[in-house]
């Protein structure tokens, strides 16, 4: 018998479960290698925070990736640790749905966040003259401000429209914790509304976001390559080689998720889930600081005021 949206109480999520000998080990690694993205992505934080140098539009846009990506990854890791630790896979409709709605909103703000920081990139290389009077730290709070107000209205708009889905009874989630997507493909309802909306938001918002990451990319490497001394090619280089590496890996983890035949959502859905949502958090502060001056300077000074301190 199908239950309905209003019987609906629980799900199983998998999680790890079903690794029986090798669910401790995996649950460690996925565990430390969290508490080095946690630790990595507070330490941005605090430095674009406490750096007077650092509070320039390019490490308010890190400070906010960074905050995204420590609340991506704790919605995960926290659920895995409950069910490892207790062996209960069961997962409340209200706790589901929530996930759904957090973790939906957190990646849409963050594909906001990267596009604009691939603009401030485009500017600083292409315009550097009118750099400050195009892009501002007002200006920088009042987008992020609207970037993050719109993802929580698109994510809002299609936590809602999930609740009138209908699931069979019992219903399993293969992944770490719940998604949007993947509570498509297990419904019985008819989705054709619901996947009208994530493609009229992609259309409306993540298209021409993409674009504006592309076309800012296109003319970034225009201009370098009328760059004729080698060491200004290569700072320019420098400058948005790293933001290049995160958009390459967010926005082609996304794509091999949600555009891979629905055959084989499930079997690689878990693995993928652990990518982006705790691998990935570790990688962005590694990729940043190692080709990033500024941060390993804040980071020297902030590590000398400290051993100084008496």
């Amino acid at each position: 018998m199908m239950g309905n949206q209003t019987s609906q109480s629980e799900f199983i999520l998998l999680g790890l479960s079903d690794l029986r000998y090798f669910q401790i080990p995996i649950f460690l690694l996925i565990f430390l290698i969290y508490v080095a993205a946690l630790a990595g992505n507070l330490l941005i934080v605090s430095l674009v925070i406490s750096d007077s140098h650092l509070h320039t539009p390019m490490y308010f846009f890190l400070g906010n990736l960074s905050v995204l990506d420590i609340f991506n990854s704790s919605i995960s890791v926290s659920h895995v640790s409950f069910d490892v630790f207790t062996g209960n896979r069961l997962i409340s409709y209200p706790t589901c749905i929530s996930q759904v709605f957090f973790f939906s909103w957190f990646c849409s703000a963050e594909c906001f966040i990267l596009d604009m920081m691939s603009y401030d990139r485009y500017v600083a290389i292409c315009h550097p003259l009118h750099y400050t009077t195009m892009i501002n730290i007002p200006l920088c709070v009042q987008v992020a401000f609207l970037f993050w107000v719109l993802s929580f209205a698109c994510c809002l708009l299609h936590t809602l429209y999930t609740l009138r889905l209908a699931f069979p009874d019992p219903t399993t989630i293969p992944s770490l914790f719940c998604e949007l997507y993947q509570l498509f493909q297990l419904s019985c309802s008819d989705t054709y509304l619901n996947y009208f909306l994530i493609y009229f938001q992609a259309a409306c918002f993540s298209v021409p976001g993409f674009l504006v990451t592309f076309l800012s990319y296109v003319y970034i490497f225009k201009t370098i390559l009328k760059i004729t001394m080698k060491d200004g090619r290569r700072k320019a280089y420098s400058t948005c080689t790293s933001h290049l590496t995160v958009v390459f890996i967010f926005y082609g983890t996304v794509f091999f998720n949600y555009f891979q035949p629905k055959s084989k959502i499930f079997l690689a859905g878990r693995w993928l889930a652990v990518f982006y949502t705790v691998v990935t958090p570790l990688l962005n502060p590694i990729i940043y600081s190692l080709r990033n001056s500024d941060l390993i300077g804040a980071l020297q000074k902030t590590l000398s005021r400290i051993v100084s301190t008496p």
